[in-house]
């Protein structure tokens, strides 16, 4: 048939948009994968005819290679979503040796309008697409619905397998759209310290804890949103969830909580809704085939039957054994999946001779809780003996992964004693026939899991056969194989995609370090992974953490028999930038960079040697060392760079922050424009560089030191598109240290410089709410500083300006922060790049008196400044102590004096005429005009 953009496709209970890519099923949209609408809509396409998959193939993946094995899987994953089978309805089959062929009824409608429900995708919920279709539970997921507002907390209870996870989902999705700061879904499963609930869910929701009370600071963080929390698999962690739930509940009124649990949480204000088993036929009822799909339990194990063996039907004759089977299993969907997956190989009468024989010693239809989990217990067993001895191992080794995996990292932890690499593919092929592997189908990769039941079946069984050891140090050396793959890739792959790949994994990788630090494994392998996985911490900003293993690792290597300089060294510069973002240039900080320089040299190591100075270089600049920053950036080229342009350019960079900070910007301008050029020469423009101590986006610091050069040359509205575009790119790449980086050294302060007060509290606020969430301590102080002034913050809840660079940035906001260590400074000549604001702040103190002494020595400290900035080429300090000078000569009546002074610096700029230090500056010209015209 011919598809047009005005036409939709209805078939079933589901109406197709193919213009807009858009599914509803009844008047809900269905969520399905972009591969696998691709799929669906090409078979409606040529629908009634047979697709071949060769054709598939070429039009869903035009420009990539891939297996036959990758449209087997999203053939099935469609089928499951659709409910392919349910009631008895086949809508795609599968014609062997040639392809597949939509079989189903359908009609064509135009389209009036677009439908009212239909989805607008964005980043407010974390829900996974739709794995399989709801069936038996409409009713209670509308009930849901419609109680979570008003209940505010609800938890799912019933044993394993029964389907809580599946109607918590469908619950959330239906409300899509329906809380304005989203839904985001936790799921417990993979987490084993209670002590970490907190920090995963702050990941979830954007924010880092800082202090020793995680929960208060969830709920004053959770406090003014509107959002749906949903936490899933909460038997294993009752007492500390429920404390959880309580206290959001308590702190933030508007938002609800939808938990699923074997068990309630005994939480103050949980409603518990208990999942009762799918509806089975009566045993002594007499039905046709019509009445008995009328059941849920039935339709589940019929439809599951169906997508296992496309040429199964159900016949009148057959139909008590289908019957029989679904009472045996208590209506369970996960044992009806189960069951349902051996009908291929064992039939119906097969199937429930089998049933029979392992169960004899059930109470069959108990409705009991406890027959439920036994009957599930005894369903895994049974499936679990008719696997062959390759497919048990693969199964129970699978166990050790706590997220989605693919089948090569499955291949990687299996392959061992008893099992070769050629028989890892088939087995795993055989779970998924068997529902005991369930498939995540993206649009690019598809993934594997394991069921939380599945997995802690697998996990006994691995560890009853003595395996769990070995199978650990496997999955360890898996991550580790992936890291260094990360590694590898880390320049050449855009950020967003390198951080799709590879975050998959952190679940894993938590997993083997908590395993291998905790003297559990072998340490060598966990000290080595937490040094390889350094670049994906640090891309997530997950440095406080990050810092945590760090810190052990070090530990365990310094006890450890045989010395690794270069490990050593690794870690140690990790921990320098976990612990400058989060602490600060503190002992540690500097030890750190101090100790992995030391070790490069021993390990002769130049990159690493770079790394160290760099990020030690970082720490001056902050605490305000401007001249031994300065002279570090020039031992770069004593070290050599062995013709890499990447440090090469990186070095380059480094210098133009020394130079700027030290007050040289005229030279700093040139460096700063040499760079930028060269990244965009050799396509390091737009483009994340990594490796040094301390990590940034190469442009976006590039970009943010050149937009404070030319605010001091005097150039503010060039000076604020260049902060624009640094910010632009750091949001870009959504990497937040760079975005934390950008906004404190430039898009805030600029903002406020130019008069764009709106603007410069938005940025703080933005500033603010990254550094929180990205755990950089050391942003987030200088936040609250500038909230003093900036968002009229009161200077009584925020500390003094420490020491450093934040203390001299805040004297340019306002000179009440001007103290005798600053002047000193400014004296020595240490003060660098503020020498002459810091002088002018402390004349404007001592004009607030008119005292001829005072006044005297205001006017010779302002000459000074005057001086400072000329020699240091900084035209806007210049313009201030020229202001500030000409003032004090109008005061003492010295109008032509003061006019002649501040006229030709006026005049030296060529743009930004509408900010306030040059609005103030022709006002006070247009002064002294017509006192000198009296």
């Amino acid at each position: 048939m011919t598809l047009f953009l005005e036409q939709a496709v209805h078939f079933g209970p589901y109406r197709i948009y193919p213009g807009q890519r858009l599914i509803m099923e009844a008047d809900q949209p269905l969520r399905l994968g972009r591969r696998a609408m691709d799929i669906l809509l090409i078979l409606l396409k040529h629908a009634g005819n047979v697709v071949s998959k060769q054709q598939l193939i070429a039009e869903v993946w035009p420009n990539t290679v891939v297996e036959e094995i990758n449209l087997r899987v999203h053939m099935a994953a469609l089928r499951k979503a659709l409910g392919d089978g349910q009631a008895g309805q086949r809508y795609i089959i599968t014609v062997a040796q040639r392809g597949y062929s939509f079989v189903a009824p359908y009609s064509l409608e135009s389209i009036g309008q677009r439908p009212q429900n239909a989805p607008v995708e964005s980043s407010g919920h974390n829900l996974p697409l739709r794995r399989t279709r709801l069936i038996g539970r409409k009713a209670l997921v509308d009930s849901l619905v419609t109680q979570l507002p008003r209940q505010r907390f609800i938890t799912l209870v019933g044993p394993g397998g029964i389907g809580k996870t599946t109607v918590a989902l469908r619950v959330a999705e239906h409300l899509i759209g329906q809380y304005r700061d989203g839904i985001r879904l936790l799921d417990l499963a993979p987490i084993n310290d209670p002590l970490m609930i907190a920090g995963h869910l702050a990941t979830l929701l954007d924010l880092s804890l800082h202090d020793a009370e995680p929960l208060n600071s969830l709920a004053l963080f959770l406090r003014e949103r509107q959002m749906l929390l949903l936490f899933d698999n909460c038997e294993h962690l009752i007492d500390h969830v429920a404390l959880l739930c309580e206290s959001l509940l308590r702190g933030a009124p508007q938002v609800h909580i939808l938990a699923t649990s074997r068990e309630g949480l005994r939480a103050e204000g949980e409603f518990i809704q208990r999942l009762e088993s799918l509806d089975c036929p009566p045993p002594i009822a007499v039905l046709d085939r019509a009445q008995a799909l009328s059941f849920s339990a039935l339709q589940l194990f019929v439809e599951r039957a169906m997508a296992s063996q496309d040429s199964f039907e159900l016949s009148d004759a057959e139909l008590p054994l289908a019957v029989d089977i679904c009472r045996r299993l208590d209506g369970i969907p996960l044992a009806l999946e189960l069951a349902a997956a051996q009908v291929p190989s064992l039939g119906l009468g097969g199937l429930l001779a089998q049933l029979q024989d392992s169960f004899r010693l059930l109470p069959h239809g108990s409705q009991a809780t406890p027959g439920r989990h036994q009957t599930l217990r005894a369903t895994l067993d049974w499936s679990f003996e008719l696997l062959s001895a390759c497919e048990q191992t693969c199964l129970r080794r699978l166990g050790v992964f706590r997220g989605g995996f693919t089948l090569e990292s499955a291949a990687a932890v299996i392959v061992g004693e008893h099992i070769e690499p050629r028989e890892v593919f088939g087995s795993i092929m055989q779970l998924v026939a068997k529902s005991l592997l369930s498939v995540d189908v993206g649009d690019e990769e598809v993934f594997y899991r394991l069921l939380d039941t599945t997995r802690r079946y697998a996990l006994e069984k691995l560890e009853q056969a003595s395996e769990l050891p070995a199978t650990r140090e496997r999955h360890a050396e898996r991550c580790l194989a992936l890291m260094h793959q990360a590694q590898k890739n880390w320049e050449q792959t855009p950020t967003a995609l390198w951080i799709e790949r590879y975050a998959r994994g952190l679940e894993d990788i938590r997993a083997a370090l908590d395993w291998g630090l905790n003297t559990r494994g072998p340490q060598m392998l966990a000290i080595r992974l937490t040094a390889a996985s350094t670049p994906l911490w640090q891309e997530l900003s997950l440095l406080k953490e990050h810092g945590g293993h760090v810190r052990k690792a070090l530990a365990l290597l310094d006890a450890a028999p045989e010395p690794c300089p270069r490990l050593k060294m690794n870690l140690k510069l990790a921990l320098g930038s976990a612990c400058y973002h989060v602490q600060g240039g503190n002992e540690e900080t500097i030890g750190a960079f101090v100790t992995a320089r030391t070790l490069a040299r021993q390990c002769n190591d130049v990159v690493g040697e770079l790394r160290a100075v760099s990020g030690h270089m970082a720490v001056n600049l902050s605490c305000g060392n401007y001249q031994m920053a300065l002279e570090q950036s020039q031992q770069f080229d004593q070290l050599g760079l062995h013709g890499d342009p990447v440090l090469s350019l990186s070095t380059h960079r480094l210098r133009v922050l020394a130079l700027h900070f030290a007050g040289d910007q005229s030279r700093a301008r040139l460096n700063a424009e040499e760079v930028i050029q060269r990244m965009a020469q050799s396509g390091h423009l737009n483009r994340f560089t990594h490796g040094f101590g301390v990590q940034y986006d190469q442009s976006v610091a590039a970009l943010t030191i050149l937009a404070r050069i030319l605010w001091l040359q005097g150039q503010p509205e060039q000076a604020w598109r260049t902060a624009q575009q640094a910010l632009d790119i750091a949001l870009q790449i959504n990497h937040g240290t760079s975005i934390c980086y950008t906004l404190a050294l430039s898009g805030c302060l600029i903002a406020h410089y130019n008069g764009h007060t709106r603007t410069a509290r938005e940025l703080l606020h933005l500033l603010l709410e990254q550094a929180q969430k990205n755990s950089v301590l050391l942003f987030y102080t200088w936040a609250r500083q500038y909230a003093q002034v900036i968002d009229g913050a009161d200077a009584q809840a925020s500390q003094r300006p420490g020491i450093g660079l934040i203390k001299e940035i805040m004297v340019t906001l306002g000179p009440g922060f001007i103290d005798d260590d600053l002047l000193q400074r400014a004296d020595s000549g240490a003060a660098g790049w503020s020498t002459a604001e810091i002088l002018r702040a402390r004349a404007d103190t001592l004009l607030a008196v008119d005292c001829p002494v005072k006044n005297c020595t205001a006017e010779t400290t302002l000459l000074k400044a005057l001086n400072v900035a000329k020699s240091q080429g900084a035209l806007a300090w210049e313009l201030r102590s020229a202001t500030s000078l000409a003032r004090l000569w109008q005061r003492q009546g010295r109008y032509r004096q003061a006019h002649e002074l501040l006229t030709p610096i006026y005049q030296r700029f060529t743009e930004g005429h509408a900010t306030p230090d040059l609005i103030a500056v022709r006002r006070l010209l247009d002064e002294l005009q017509d006192n000198v015209r009296i």
